[in-house]
């Protein structure tokens, strides 16, 4: 140190640094290896863009070209595949049972090696029985995990957020929580043995009993994770009759402590009297003036934005978020008793059933009339969310209408927005303008999102087809993939790999790979 410098100073300064140096570890993501996926669409954004390349552009299921392994899942999956720390993530159903002991509907989270496809665990829930319209039979788990090191989060078919261990019960039984063998028998049986196919429960948070949610069909959630804190929507919806929310003071966004699931925060806007059919809509992250901010789509189909968490409230209390931003997709739809529009086509309230982007100081999201209870009008549209406060007036620059609905995600890339509807097209429109590029009928609605990597643009259909474009302002249509099963799942690519998941398989692809080998047998 000079001998000009007074030590005074000197602390301050370093003070100061470490400071920033802790900030920015805050909004930092956690250490993960750069070609894991470890979250639903890219880490924080959402954006369903990957760094990948190398991905092949088509493969063939009859003769194994380009299948590094082909896995049997249920006969129902809703869940995109996530890929980290040497192990693939999927959410099925158990009507092809991998263990014998689990028998009957179940909700099942399958762990498997990264390299073949071995099943290393599962996490198997009950479903919860009576109203239907509470855990939908055959629906299996519908919720993409969130890993970070050698923890697992994920949403459960009953609302249960729970942290779970990487290593299963290989390592033993870790805790706090050690009741896995009633949580995996059905209600009112006998609890059962866990063995070493079975998830380890490290701890579990209940929405339901937690914060008086009432689920409605499933639950639906990607975790985010941001520092120490785990923000997850509550999947809160209609009642059985589709005609009102049967809780509506409860919250719609929820945040947990990481370390010990305990509730910390929620939101205070009160969606819950304006959710249209329910909460399914994954939270984001982004800046607003240097400043981290959660975006969420609300079931009343509008936008938020709420300041994240710096610090954990103290013991017994539990932090309201505060909002700092709002955007509204569709100010002119009806906003008060809106359940009397239940099956009207031609008049309802939007909401939103896919992520906000946040890219670039903008959020792209899709939003419009409910697939199944609204109108057919839906559209993707972009805000300013570079500034503060409610922008709905003001924030809107572009808007641009999609065929149906739209449940989807659109990746955000080079210049390019990409999105699939349910009125079964893929849409490339200029990102900044939102003036149309191209458009291509692939002859089946799609439910999950768009992939854009390696130059090209993934997109699976209800029909069982996987369609390849390039990533590109003119259409080109490089392949399309017969798999002979429905796709409600987003693609994901991880390590040089494309994951692929129909309702039934799940498909490793790899540039060069030559056969299916073995599949792994219930």
């Amino acid at each position: 140190m000079p001998k000009t410098t007074r030590p005074c100073v000197w602390l301050a300064a370093l003070a100061l640094m470490l400071a920033a140096v802790a900030a920015a570890l805050l909004w930092a993501p956690a250490a993960a290896p750069a070609a894991d996926q470890p979250q639903w669409g890219r880490r924080f954004t959402r954006n369903m863009v990957s760094e990948e390349k190398g991905l092949p552009e088509s493969f063939d299921p009859a003769t194994g070209r380009n299948i590094k392994w082909k896995v049997r899942l249920g006969t129902e999956t809703h869940s995109s595949p996530i890929v980290a720390g040497g192990r693939a993530f999927i959410g099925t159903n158990n009507n092809v049972p991998r263990d014998p002991r689990h028998q009957g509907d179940r909700g099942v989270l399958m762990c498997l090696d990264e390299k073949d496809g071995r099943l290393v665990w599962q996490l198997v829930v009950p479903k919860l029985g009576g109203d239907p319209y509470l855990d939908w039979p055959g629906a299996g788990i519908c919720s993409p995990p969130t890993v970070e090191g050698d923890r697992v989060y994920c949403v459960s078919n009953r609302g249960e957020v729970m942290c779970l261990d990487i290593r299963g019960m290989a390592d033993g039984n870790g805790g706090p929580y050690k009741d896995e063998g009633a949580h995996m028998a059905p209600r009112g049986s006998r609890p059962m043995e866990p063995g070493p196919l079975d998830a380890d429960i490290l701890w579990l948070y209940d929405l339901v009993s937690g914060v008086g949610i009432r689920q409605h069909d499933s639950a639906h959630s990607s975790v985010l994770l941001h520092g120490q804190f785990l923000y997850v929507n509550t999947s809160n919806g209609l009642n059985s009759k589709h005609q009102g929310v049967e809780r509506p003071e409860a919250p719609s966004l929820v945040v947990l402590d990481k370390a010990t699931g305990r509730l910390v925060a929620h939101d205070d806007e009160r969606i819950g009297p304006r959710i249209f059919h329910s909460t399914w809509s994954s939270p984001a992250l982004g800046e607003i003036g240097g400043r981290p901010v959660v975006f969420f789509g609300g079931g009343d189909g509008v936008c938020y934005g709420f300041e994240a968490l710096g610090a954990v409230p103290p013991e017994g209390q539990v932090a309201r978020l505060k909002r700092v931003w709002r955007f509204d997709g569709d100010p002119s739809a009806p906003k008060e008793d809106v359940h009397r529009f239940i099956t009207n086509r031609r008049e309802s309230p939007s909401n939103i059933k896919s992520m906000l982007v946040f890219h670039e100081g903008r959020i792209y999201v899709t939003l419009g009339g409910d697939i199944w209870w609204g109108k057919n009008e839906a559209w993707l549209k972009c805000a300013d969310a570079a500034r503060p406060g409610d922008v709905t007036a003001s924030g809107q620059r572009w808007s641009y209408p999609v065929n149906r609905h739209c449940v989807s995600t659109p990746s955000v890339h080079e210049g390019l927005a990409f999105v699939a509807d349910c009125g079964r097209t893929v849409h490339c429109v200029d990102a900044d303008t939102g003036s149309p590029c191209w458009t291509h009928d692939t002859g089946g609605e799609m439910w999950g999102s768009t992939l854009v990597a390696d130059g090209k643009v993934y997109v699976g259909t209800r029909k069982g087809e996987l369609c390849v474009f390039a990533a590109a302002k003119e259409k080109r249509v490089l392949a399309t993939v017969p798999l002979g099963s429905p796709m409600n799942a987003t693609p994901t690519a991880a390590n040089g790999v494309l994951y692929i998941a129909t309702m039934q398989h799940l498909y490793a692809v790899q540039q060069g790979a030559g056969a299916a080998g073995p599949e792994e047998k219930p």
